[in-house]
């Protein structure tokens, strides 16, 4: 019996089990966990992934099912093999399926961050090695909004003896702090609540190399004092890796058309600044910024569709094919150089002059290469071979083509679990409260995927036979792919962030994933979420202000049967 069918049977008994005891009275909310008889004739948005993508399976490997459209590719063992992958610690080894982790490191592996294949958790403390640790450092330079030059933009705290980790990781502080809101965290009815967001605290000591930014174009190293007046630290969580491949079957044009539409409406309201300029131009309504890959592929301009940031267009080079690389540093054939800083010389200038990494580099690169296939990293002088290694576009794949492109398999090929408790009173009321109040102008409920054909800007991939397919699919995903601003405390970097899907987040418990809900995990729950959402700072008014004050002035059944609805899809 095949992977899909045994956990469709193994649900049916369950459900055979407890359906009896299921009621839509709204006294009687019926649990997130119990789902909803087979028998039911499903409305259509419990396909969350469509007919092709959706998992009946609700369980704690609820995040983790391949698509039906796996199994008819044929491609469960490739799936399997890529599930393996990304579930192992890679190591040292110089040979074997997990090699090749380091020099530097952000972590050992993906779970660390994905744990059960979904979002990270809320952290009191950083550490590379903790489980369920989804944060990346952002370090920023305050007069530019732009990425510190001397870390990497995913600042690593991980090292390969005889090397040392960019970051300090011990000396890295991070406080939860009180926040209260206009409303003194209380609603019109008298309920309470609570809000916290993070400050993080680097000091300059805790940094290998020298603090460099860009200024006008030229790098320009701190002292400590304009460190500390000019250089800002936030976090930034993972989110889930399900259904991702279902988004990317989305086309360029309706995510375009999705964007124009917001776009002509902020303007007809005189909002000529509601959409981030970086990325669109709302007197044109046009794009002002594609995603392309000209050093792997052919520059080819993509839309951008992941990342808080958008910083990735389709999903083949998008955050997962990235990381696999530089989370790790394990190389693979069409990324054979490490990942360092952003300039791309100050870690590796540092470490050539360093005694403890001189001393111990021999040895290191004898067993990196035992043959000497490498002369220019053996030549004895040893700061010139630690530069010339660390600097190297010609370093040995240490992840195979067909583990790579089983990873990929596995990544566009995981479904997302079907929505729960769809028949149910609160989760039909609460549907009609999520539209009514405005949360769905910006958390669209659903999308229609294209012909999707495969598109992968670094042109590893070319063939549609090479990834599992969901074409033309009506999706449940619940985001625009629009960046909005929400003018929290302590803000994301740049203030703008793409709307999160909010598709399977009810399940995150079970899978053992982070519960909590936005960028940097500081709401541990979804009311606290909603609140966040509602900020009016001196620099600005929320986009969702006005839905947070409707939100506000329901019913506590009402509030209390939109977040029951959320935690259902």
């Amino acid at each position: 019996m095949n992977r899909l069918k045994k956990m469709g049977s193994m649900l049916l008994c369950a459900l055979m089990a407890t359906a009896c005891s299921d009621g839509d009275d709204a006294s009687d909310l019926p649990s997130w966990e119990i789902g909803e008889p087979l028998s039911t004739i499903f409305p259509e948005d419990y396909y969350a992934g469509g007919q092709l993508g959706t998992t009946s399976v609700n369980t704690a490997t609820a995040f983790e099912q391949p698509t039906k459209s796996v199994e008819d590719a044929g491609m469960m063992t490739a799936f399997s093999e890529g599930e393996y992958l990304f579930e192992k610690d890679y190591n040292t080894n110089i040979d074997g399926a997990f090699r090749g982790l380091g020099p530097v490191y952000v972590r050992r592996g993906c779970l660390y961050c994905h744990p059960g294949y979904g979002h990270g958790a809320r952290q009191t403390e950083y550490k590379a090695d903790a489980h369920r640790n989804g944060y990346l450092l952002v370090i920023y330079d305050k007069t530019t909004n732009a990425y510190i030059r001397s870390v990497a933009g995913m600042p690593q705290t991980g090292a390969v003896k005889p090397f040392k980790a960019p970051i300090d990781e011990s000396k890295i502080r991070i406080a939860w702090k009180e926040y209260t809101d206009e409303w003194g965290n209380q609603f019109p009815d008298g309920e309470t609540y609570s809000l916290i967001y993070p400050e993080v605290d680097i000091p300059y000591s805790a940094y290998y190399a020298p603090v460099v930014v860009s200024r006008d174009g030229a790098d320009v190293t701190l002292t400590e004092d304009e460190y500390n007046n000019e250089i800002g630290v936030l976090l930034e969580s993972t989110i889930g890796i399900y259904g991702t491949g279902l988004t990317d079957a989305i086309s360029d044009e309706d995510i375009t058309a999705q964007w124009k539409a917001e776009s002509e409406y902020y303007n007809s309201i005189g909002r000529i600044d509601a959409l981030n300029p970086a990325m669109w131009n709302q007197a044109t309504n046009s794009w002002n910024s594609f995603y392309s890959n000209s050093l792997q592929g052919d520059g080819t301009k993509y839309v951008r569709r992941y990342t808080y940031a958008l910083s990735r267009g389709p999903l083949l080079d998008a955050a997962g094919a990235n990381a696999i690389w530089n989370i790790t540093n394990v190389t693979r054939s069409d990324r054979r150089y490490h990942y360092l800083d952003l300039a791309g010389k100050y870690y590796a200038t540092q470490s050539s002059i360093d005694p403890d990494v001189q001393a111990g580099f021999a040895d290191y690169i004898k067993r990196i290469d035992p043959l000497n296939e490498h002369p220019e990293w053996h030549t004895g002088d040893l700061q010139n071979d630690i530069y010339t290694y660390l600097t190297s576009k010609q370093l040995d794949a240490e992840m195979t083509d067909n583990q790579y492109r089983n990873l990929m398999v596995w990544h566009r090929g995981l479904a997302v679990p079907a929505a729960r408790n769809t028949t149910t009173d609160d989760f039909k009321r609460g549907k009609q409260l999520f539209t009514q109040i405005g949360c769905a102008n910006c958390h669209r409920p659903s999308w229609q995927t294209g012909d999707d054909h495969i598109k992968d800007p670094a042109k590893f991939f070319t063939a549609d036979s090479d990834m599992p397919r969901y074409p033309h699919q009506k999706i449940w995903p619940y985001t625009d792919f629009v960046q909005h601003r929400l003018f929290m405390k302590n803000d994301i970097r740049t203030g703008w962030c793409r709307t999160t899907p909010l598709w399977g987040r009810g399940l995150a418990a079970k899978c053992g994933s982070g519960t909590e809900r936005l960028h940097d995990c500081r709401a541990r729950n979804v009311l606290e979420a909603i609140l966040w959402h509602g900020c009016r700072l001196e620099g600005g008014t929320s986009d969702a202000y006005n839905t947070v004050v409707k939100f506000r002035n329901l019913t506590k059944e009402e509030r209390d049967q939109i977040i029951f609805f959320i935690e259902s899809i």
